[in-house]
């Protein structure tokens, strides 16, 4: 599992396409869409119109995979923070019942305001 605990993950990237959809499809319940994929050097965040899965690619090879998932109705309350002049990364931070707080990081341009709207809808 991921270390949430750390409240730290690796920088994020959009990727502009799902290019991890194979993987993470067959987790799928009826009725759950992809939203958006954002990847670092190997590991992965998807989200879904339901939830949260964040991707722990693992060992040499990367045949082991680590599947976090994070349910928007956990979700106790949420910042973000957008990129500056000088700062150029956007920051999500999610308080989980029962887990505590997790933190994606992203780099670059990213529509960390459409997220924040997504899990607004979501738990409000």
């Amino acid at each position: 599992m991921i270390d949430f605990k750390n409240g730290f993950f690796l920088k994020l990237k959009k990727t502009g396409k799902f290019v991890n959809q194979s993987t993470v499809a067959p987790l799928f319940v009826p009725g759950e869409e992809l939203i958006g994929e954002y990847q670092a050097i190997r590991d992965y965040v998807i989200f879904t119109n339901k939830r949260i899965i964040a991707v722990n690619v693992q060992g040499i090879t990367g045949k082991k995979i680590d599947f976090s998932t994070l349910p928007y109705s956990k979700i106790q309350a949420f910042s973000i923070e957008t990129a500056g002049v000088l700062d150029l990364d956007s920051e999500l931070e999610m308080y989980f019942s029962g887990l505590g707080k997790v933190k994606f990081e992203f780099s670059g341009e990213n529509d960390i305001v459409q997220l924040g709207k997504l899990i607004s809808e979501k738990i409000l």
